[in-house]
């Protein structure tokens, strides 16, 4: 843009300008009656993806953006419309997803008068997001955008609310000036971090352990996490967040901490005398999750000040977890002192053997399963593993019986994107979309239970025929498995509060575009998984319906005992 400006007909011509400018190129939502928005999208080239439900819309947008690392945008109607993608907007927050939401509003004439669906949507969004505003005057519309991206991407990263009145949206927008670029990064050189706190508890531990979080997730592109652990010589373990940050087949890898660790890794994260804890949040199902959390400094580093816990004892660290890692690498061959190659193999061969050990249990769970009547899930998550191709996401939620494939070491290696600490039903249903969106090279697998299914059945039917690719294995236990296990915990009567209906998967979704097939028989797995993934491979969208029984429960969640044994 020169000086002389730029004239815009209407606002959202202008917005849809400055998303081309900053490599926006897929929107997702729900638009309410004004379709304006539309038109813009598709002069400017841009696609969206119609969604049914507000609450999937903003999940596919989670998804793309996890997937990606780069900024999604989500256009919403106004009034019950942003409050029904609530929900949406706060696994948004916690998952620290660079989302633009695109709202509309009443007119500004019109605020205070009971107008047709008004509210003080930056009342109730501003708590969700990192930045909430409403635009009051068509000459505010590029700077306020503007600041939406740049407030978007962070860091620290995460959603964003913009609000567009309809009398804004409609008048003409006239720049006179140059366009705001979007902010320079200053890229730093890494080099050896001087002593300090975290650098002489790091260089001091013999039994450390690393544990990485979400916020890791676009920053290990190098493996700069993994070569950090690999001079530690340390227990390499990821939050449930943390999954698809760091190579899940290197050698020092232990799987998902707390809630989610099987029994070995629980003996060494007991037996640790340091956690460093990368870019993550100590979420509860971390700290408090099953596994002891041994006596023992915790250096914590986060970009975020929000993200570093005042819970723990240990050196703080606010910054880039990347920085610090590259620089702590190269500051420990410093620090290397008598001994502590000694202490270290030591520490090593623990870690080994505890992954020895936890393949042993996985062979003899599939031994087992092997037995049973019925597919069952272990059965289940082997054969999609093995019949997976590269490169490949899978996406999950977070429900009893899907925690199957938090577990160390199915599914190793590949990406994942999984819910935050909200867990909200759907997400994972909804998001595999928007990851395909986001790498339609890539084999996608949504592995999800029939309540989540159910949740998202409307928009995984509608985005099958232009937005196909996506491998849904629906685990099919009636309902809520989660709830029905607490409600038969407290002998509650499964008549009066049935959570489950065991053995009736839910409706098909139809269409030419929709392969959906019910699995009960075990002999039946690997060629009916082939036959699905085929079927994706070509563009559409596979369901694959497996029964499973109430007791099918992963080894950690029964360890943990927070379901009836």
């Amino acid at each position: 843009m020169t000086r002389a400006g730029k004239r815009y007909a209407d606002a959202w011509s202008a917005i849809v300008d400055l998303l081309v400018a900053n490599g926006v190129d897929t929107c997702f939502g729900l638009p309410g009656d004004d379709l304006e928005l539309l038109r813009a999208l598709d002069a400017a080239g841009l696609d969206l993806v119609p969604c049914r439900d507000q609450r999937n819309a903003m999940y596919m947008a989670t998804g793309y953006a996890l997937q990606s690392g780069r900024l999604a945008v989500c256009a919403l109607g106004k009034g019950p419309a942003v409050t029904h993608a609530a929900t949406g907007l706060l696994e948004a927050r916690e998952a620290g997803a660079p989302v633009l939401v695109l709202a509309a509003g009443v007119a500004e004439r019109r605020r205070g008068s009971g107008g047709f669906q008004e509210l003080d949507q930056v009342a109730v969004t501003a708590p969700l997001v990192r930045w909430a505003h409403r635009v009051g005057h068509p000459d505010r519309v590029v700077p306020a955008t503007v600041t939406a991206l740049t407030r978007a991407v962070g860091p620290p990263p995460g959603p964003v609310y913009l609000e567009i009145p309809d009398d804004v949206r409609t008048a003409e927008v006239l720049v006179t000036g140059p366009r705001p670029t979007p902010p320079e990064p200053l890229v730093l050189e890494p080099g050896p971090v001087t002593s300090g706190p975290a650098l002489a508890v790091i260089g001091a531990s013999r039994r450390p352990v690393v544990l990485v979080g979400g916020g890791m997730r676009h920053r290990n592109g190098d493996g700069a996490v993994e070569r950090f652990a690999e001079h530690l010589g340390a227990a390499l373990f990821t939050t449930a967040s943390g999954r698809g940050a760091v190579d899940e087949r290197h050698p020092l890898f232990c799987g998902v901490a707390g809630l989610y660790a099987a029994a070995p890794a629980r003996a060494l994260w007991a037996s640790c005398d340091l956690v460093v804890s990368l870019a993550g949040r100590l979420e509860e199902t971390v700290v408090e999750g099953g596994t002891p959390w041994p006596p023992v400094d915790v250096v914590q580093v986060n970009v975020d000040p929000a993200g570093l816990s005042a819970e723990f004892s240990g050196p703080r660290v606010l910054g880039d977890a990347r920085h610090a890692v590259l620089g702590w690498s190269l500051a420990l061959g410093e620090l290397r002192k008598a001994g502590h190659a000694d202490a270290t193999e030591v520490w090593a061969g623990e870690i080994a053997d505890a992954r020895k050990a936890m393949s042993r249990d996985v062979e003899a769970e599939l031994v087992r399963a092997a037995t049973l009547p019925g597919v069952r899930i272990a059965e289940l998550l082997a054969a999609l593993d093995a019949t997976a191709g590269e490169p490949r996401v899978l996406v999950q939620e977070n429900g009893l019986q899907d925690m199957w494939s938090y577990c160390f070491p199915f599914h190793a290696g590949g990406g994942s994107v999984v819910p935050s600490e909200q867990t909200p039903l759907g997400f994972g249903a909804a998001a595999a979309i928007g990851v395909k969106r986001a790498a339609p090279d890539h084999e996608v697998t949504a592995f999800i239970g029939d309540g989540a299914f159910l949740a998202a059945r409307a928009d995984i039917a509608v985005a099958a025929p232009a937005h196909g690719g996506v491998l849904y294995v629906v685990l099919c236990n009636g309902g809520y498995g989660w709830l029905d296990a607490q409600r038969a915990r407290l002998g509650l009567d499964a008549d009066r509060y049935p959570f489950t209906r065991p053995g009736v998967p839910p409706p098909v979704v139809d269409g030419p575009d929709i392969r959906c097939r019910v699995l009960r028989d075990k002999s039946a797995l690997t060629s009916e998984i082939l036959a699905a993934r085929r079927f994706c491979s070509q563009g559409g969208t596979a369901v694959l319906m497996v029964p499973v029984a109430p007791d099918d429960i992963p080894p950690p969640i029964r360890d943990a005992e927070v379901v009836p044994q």
